[in-house]
């Protein structure tokens, strides 16, 4: 069998007394939607600052695609083809829409071609041209990233995640302070994304997670609560009383 493109095995750490991941397990099916939900400081970002080398774990595994990358530095990680946004937009708001995408895909580039002149990256110019028609970003190629809206940021924010051709994305709350409009076509361009990629996604808003999951993860105070597809998890009693308040 094909290993899963990512696997989480016992993953865990903690501060001081605080286990802020208790041994985590679970798979991301390449090409598929994974969505990791919970109340507020039920570990999420934590877990995925673990996945991404942001963080050394204490205990357990994450592997890509077999490989061992437990602790891995996050440039070692982006090397092994995945790549992450933030909950706070984290682009380079004093260059363009076009320059934030080019130093993105200037991955692509050969290690020999390095020195040369930016307008000799052939292959980071054709992905910043494609990731700008395929993001609706064309029209504003040339306008700087911290004058956008909010929704454009974000969009412009996974546009560079994906730029680097990774082979999974990790996006923690890509429509965090969006309006209605703006998220439902950010969920439009997720649902297309697995296309291309496989998808983690930490997202709070619980119909759009229904919506757009093809698998659910439920963390809560640092532990895994239950895991399956949306309709299965939303039915569990356990999440019912821990993230949606019922008994």
């Amino acid at each position: 069998m094909t290993p899963p493109v990512l696997d989480i095995r016992d993953l865990g750490i903690s501060f001081g007394g605080l286990k802020a991941v208790d041994q985590v397990s679970f798979s991301a099916e390449r090409h598929r939607i994974t969505t990791v939900i919970g109340p507020n400081g039920a570990g999420k970002s934590t877990l995925f600052n673990l996945i991404s080398g942001a963080i050394k774990p204490q205990r357990g595994q994450v592997l890509i695609d077999g490989v061992d990358m437990t602790g891995a530095a996050p440039n070692r990680t982006k090397a092994a083809g995945l790549s992450r946004s933030f909950q706070i937009t984290n682009l380079f708001f004093e260059l363009t829409v076009a320059e934030n995408l080019r130093l993105a895909a200037q991955v692509l580039e050969p290690a020999g071609r390095a020195f040369l002149p930016v307008r000799r990256s052939e292959r980071a110019m054709a992905k910043t041209a494609q990731m700008l028609e395929r993001f609706g970003l064309t029209h504003r190629r040339d306008e700087i990233a911290g004058n956008l809206s909010h929704g454009d940021q974000r969009r412009l924010e996974i546009a560079v995640c994906l730029a680097s051709e990774p082979k999974i994305l990790l996006l923690d709350e890509p429509t965090q302070g969006m309006s209605h409009g703006d998220t439902e076509d950010t969920a439009k361009l997720v649902r297309n994304l697995t296309e291309d990629v496989t998808v983690l996604l930490i997202e709070h808003d619980i119909g759009l997670v229904m919506d757009l999951s093809d698998h659910v993860v439920v963390m809560h105070q640092g532990r895994k609560l239950a895991e399956g597809p949306p309709k299965v998890v939303r039915a569990d009693p356990a999440v019912q009383a821990a993230y949606f308040g019922h008994h």
